[in-house]
Formats: C-alpha cells, structure tokens, sequence
C-alpha cells in the first residue's frame, strides 16, 4: 500500500488577528501596515480605513470584524498577511469569535499607559481557548503616562491567570504563554521595535518592519491538506449590488475554483450541491477575481443566495460537515416593534408595519451569531437578546437610520435557573477616576449591589483603579449616572463574569418623569410656569401627546403635566406683558440616553428624525390602577 505524504505547511501566507480592549489602537496599526507595505498606494487618505460604517466612526470603535491583506517580500518569495480587524467591545463577542475562527495567531495590543482592562481579558481568553499563538503588543508607548514595564508584568500576570484557568490546555501551558515575543509599538507613528524604549519615548526602529518580522516567524503558516476533500468554513457575510450575498470563507483543506459544484452542508443538516459563480480575494482593501484557492486562504465566493455563517462548502462525493461557530450565550434582551404612538408615522419613517420590522430582524439574525430574536404575546412585537446594551442600541440605531419606526422596551437581563433557584448575569467592572471622586463611584455602586474586588492607584497622578463585581441589571443606566458624579471625567468598562444568585430588587433611577397630559403642541408660556418642577426634553412648538415623558422630575415620583397650556389673552396691556419668556435649553437624548433614563414602566420611540420616552401605558388612570396592583402583588 503505498504511503501517503504528509501535508506540507504553506510558507507564502500567514492569517492573523489584531485583538486589544477599546481604544488600544487596533484600527490604527492596521492603518500604518497598510500604509508601509503599500497596499493603500494613491489614496489621498488613510484613516482607520476599515472602520467604514458610520456608526464605527461616530463612535470611534469598531463594531464589525474585517480583514484586509499585506503582501511583504522575503529571501523565499512574496509573503500575504491576512489581517483580521476584530472589535474590541465585550458586547461584540460574537464579531471575536468568529475573527478567531479564520486565523493562525493574534496580536495582542495593549495601551502602554492603561494596560490589560476588561475587554483585554475577554479577547485573549477567547484567544487562548482556541490554542492561538499570543504576540504581544504595547502601543502608544510614546504617551507622557507611558509605564512600560508595568504593563508588561500586569500582562503577563494575566495571561497566567487565563492559562491557568481556562479548562482543556495541555500541560504546562501556564508557562508557555510567556514565552511569547514582545514589541513596543506607537502605531500613530508607524513604528515598532524588539527594544523597550524608555516610557513616554518612540520605539528605536523607524517603521513597522520588526513587526513584520515577527508575525512571518511567530505565527505558524496556516495547516491544512490541499489535496484532502474540500472544506471551507463560513465565517461572515457581505452583499454586494451586483453579486448579491457574499460568503466569507476560510478554506481548510482541499482546493476551490470559480464555477465548481460543490456540497453546501446547511444548519439543518441537509446537503444541497451550489456552483460558485464568483471567487475573490482581499488585495489591501479591495475584493479582486482569483482563479482558485487552497487549503489556508481567505475568500470570498458568491452566487448561493440563502448561505449563512457557519454553513460548510465541501467535496461534492466526500462531504465533511466543520463544526458550527459558536458564541457565548446573550445576557441582555429589550422588546422591539412597531411604533404604536399616536404620533406614529410622523417621524420621518417609511418602515411601520409589523411584516417590515420581522423581515429586517430576521435578516439581522442571519448575519450576527450574538442575537436571538423570539416570539412575544403581541404579534406586533419580538424580543431580542444580545451581549449588552450597547449591541441592541447598535441594531436599533442602524434600523433607525434605514427609516424605520419603532417601540424599543427598557433593557433587562436574562436570567437562569439554577438548582431551582434564580441566578442573574454579572459584570466585572473596571473604573478610573480622579481621587476626589472614589467616595461618590463606590457610594452609586453600592446602591447597584455592587461589591469592590480591587482598590488601586494607576500612576501617581491622582487617578485611582477601582474594580467590581456588579449585577448587570445594576449598570442598566449606570453611565449618565457615572459621569455626572465623576464631572465627566470617569473611564468605566465592563465585561460579563458569570451567573450568581439574584440580588434583590434593585433601584437604579433615583428621579421621576414629567409627563405630558394631554396631547398638543408645547408652549413657551407652559414651560416657564413649570420651570422648577425638573428639566425638560420638549421645546415650544414641539407635538406631544399624553402620556409622553417630557422632562425628569428630582424627586423620585411622576407628575402628569400640562405644557400646552396658553397664556390667556385679556384686553388691559401689561407693561411687562410682551417680554419674552427666558427658558432654560432642553435637555436632548440620544438613542442610548433614553434608554439608559428608561423606567420599568417606560419604553422609547426610535423615528429616523426623534427619539422620545413615553409611558407603557398612556392612560393616567390605567397606569394609576396598573400601580396598585403592582404595589399588592408585591405585598
């Protein structure tokens, strides 16, 4: 029996991710390897290139993985480097996971002044338990507050911690992880290099070259036998006018071509046999035509309309299922539908009827593996489950933006059942505030059940590392909250930690509403007369109707209001009678605002051109007898 070779690595590809914590510079050193290998020639600009979608620039985060490629010449021939820009928010898990899933090794960024937070253990746990070689990265090491040496250690002691409790690494591997390289990086200025600079200075080397190096001897060549029967996993999607659904692939073994029949294994088990029409590669930041591809590379294939992430294509006589990519389970859910105000229809929406809004959360479940979408008791209605709040604000937003209208519930957690007893999500919360400000963070936390696990000073400046373990409902609505009692200068990050017992009733919102009483149109005259009663979120000539919150009342109650109330008119003139009347500016809430100020008995009203707080309820009398029955079911 003849004996079969052993597949052979390849030496012209490598694949790997870019991982770090919020902010850590992540789309920006791709920026700079972009720039330096010349993938990114006669662009007038090149600014976080891969943050593309509106919402990732407002925010300046990344919400979406992307990968894009290098090309670096070697003795042995031309080299492609597969980079895969994955966010660096807990509430985009999902968007990790499946970046980790097509590539050979990360790079681990971590600010030179900040160090490891939060979001730096969530990414390289996720790193770790997938077995990927770790090279590590301290950027913005030219940063005044740099602590180059801290980072370092702080770093390491959390990788031995991750090793040592991530179940299913082979022995010794604790140690292992520390035998990793190390650069100093200040990806603003293109440079990075083996030596550690001294704090607050530029790495010695004059461009990215050292890093370069690196990736080429450290992360292996991806594995996987072009001559075994095809297997290409489906990691993400795109669409495109002309091609209609892309599939992003990562192919495993075997061989693919443009117009070759191949086995799609779908969700449910069934084997259907798809022609590729199309086959592409990334080329810096553009998709070009490829003839084929192999066991290793990244493409992209179009022409099998229903395709979705975690489907396998495979060798049409051997089909060979991959296992389906999985995420970790959602912690938060809001209720989302229709818009049933009465002032529906006239906030600049083409999108109101229940068919539209299913339609859109269905198409969102085919590409983003973090939500579940199910049922409620109104037909009109569906609740959606997510990481955390800001990836439901994210897909609320966005369907905002496509024109549509809705009604979005106050966020709530999802909670288990455990040994018969309830259990809840909690989060590992992470502060840096200023010294003065430590006695009012710890005081608004402890009201949120929340317990100290750490106590430090970050650098002698007079800020203070403050670190929780908090029920996630307790940081529903905690940001307003946060920056006003830090004036605005507080840092807060978070990550999930596990399931514990439920808590208790928690109150999180210490004011009331001021709520309109009637429909009508806002008058100067209303607001001027109800100045002291809160602050307001309507101005004169603004529509509302009753039961629409229209301001926070200070003390912790509602106050039904009249703000359409005119002046009357007499017939005897006042010497002060035609003065103006001098209002204090409204209040505006954004998306993320109004849900965090929501209440139990409260929802929002997402239009394209107004976001509103309003009753569940609009009734005063039902919401009055709603109460009450509350309040007995409670005793």
């Amino acid at each position: 029996m003849p004996t079969v070779a052993p597949a052979r690595a390849r030496t012209d590809l490598r694949n790997v991710a870019i991982v770090a914590h919020v902010d850590h510079g992540k789309t920006t050193l791709v920026d700079a390897m972009l720039r330096q290998s010349g993938a990114v020639a006669g662009r007038t600009e090149v600014d976080r290139v891969l943050d593309s979608g509106d919402l990732e620039r407002e925010k300046g985060i990344t919400i979406l993985a992307k990968n894009t490629a290098v090309t670096r010449s070697t003795p042995a021939g031309a080299v492609t480097i597969n980079v895969v820009d994955t966010p660096g928010h807990a509430d985009f898990g999902g968007e990790v996971e499946r970046g980790l899933s097509m590539v050979d090794g990360v790079l681990l960024l971590v600010d030179a002044s900040e160090g490891p937070l939060p979001q730096t253990r969530f990414v390289l746990r996720k790193a770790l338990a997938a077995h990927l070689p770790v090279v590590l990265v301290v950027n913005k090491v030219d940063r005044p507050d740099a602590r180059i040496e801290a980072v370092v250690a702080a770093t390491h002691d959390l990788l031995l911690d991750l090793a040592a409790d991530l179940e299913g690494l082979e022995a010794g591997t604790a140690e292992a992880v520390l035998d990793l390289p190390v650069l100093y990086a200040s990806a603003r200025a293109g440079r990075a290099s083996l030596t550690r600079p001294r704090d607050g200075e530029l790495p010695d080397a004059a461009d990215l070259t050292p890093l370069f190096d690196v990736i080429l001897t450290h992360v292996p060549p991806p594995a996987g036998d072009a001559q075994a029967p095809l297997q290409a996993h489906v990691t993400n999607l795109d669409a495109s006018t002309f091609l209609g659904r892309i599939a992003l692939c990562r192919v495993r073994a075997g061989r693919l071509h443009k117009g070759q029949t191949v086995a799609w294994c779908r969700q449910d088990g069934s084997i259907r046999p798809v022609r590729i029409t199309e086959l592409l590669r990334t080329e810096g930041l553009e998709r070009v035509p490829a003839a084929g591809a192999r066991a290793g590379d990244l493409i992209a294939i179009a022409g099998i309309a229903e395709i979705t992430i975690g489907d396998t294509l495979a060798d049409l006589d051997d089909p060979r299922p991959l296992p389906r990519i999985t995420v970790d389970e959602p912690v938060i859910a809001m209720t989302i539908g229709i818009n049933t105000s009465p002032l529906a229809g006239r906030g600049g929406g083409r999108k109101l009827t229940a068919r539209l809004v299913r339609n859109r959360l269905d198409a969102e479940l085919v590409g983003n593996v973090s939500i579940r979408v199910s049922p409620t008791e109104s037909p009109d209605t569906w609740e959606v489950q997510g990481r955390g709040e800001l990836a439901l604000a994210v897909l609320v937003e966005t369907m905002r933006r496509e024109g549509f209208e809705l009604t979005v519930g106050k966020p709530q957690v999802v909670t288990r059942t455990v040994d018969g007893a309830r259990h809840e999500p909690f989060e590992h919360l992470t502060v840096v505030v200023p010294e003065e400000h430590v006695g009012a963070v710890t005081q608004l936390l402890a009201a949120r059940k929340g317990r100290v696990e750490q106590l430090g000073t970050t650098s002698g400046d007079g800020w203070v590392r403050l670190e929780f373990t908090v029920p996630s409902r307790g940081l529903i609505g905690f940001r307003t909250e946060f920056l006003t009692v830090t004036r605005g200068t507080g840092v807060a990050h978070h990550v999930f930690d596990g399931y514990r017992p439920w808590v208790g009733e928690l109150r999180t919102r210490r004011s009331g509403s001021l709520v309109a009483d009637r429909s009508g149109v806002v008058t100067g005259y209303a607001l001027a007369q109800l100045a002291d009663r809160g602050t307001f979120f309507v101005e004169p000539g603004a529509a509302v109707y009753a039961g629409m919150v229209v301001g926070e009342n200070p003390r912790a109650e509602d106050l039904d209001l009249n703000v359409c109330r005119e002046r009357k008119l007499t017939n005897v003139r006042s010497s002060a009678g035609e003065e103006l009347e001098r209002l204090a500016r409204p209040r505006t809430l954004g998306l993320e605002e109004a849900l965090e100020f929501c209440a139990s008995d409260e929802c929002v009203e997402v239009a394209p051109e107004v976001v509103r707080v309003r009753k569940v309820i609009l009734d005063a009398t039902q919401r009055g007898r709603q109460r009450a029955r509350d309040r007995m079911a409670r005793s």
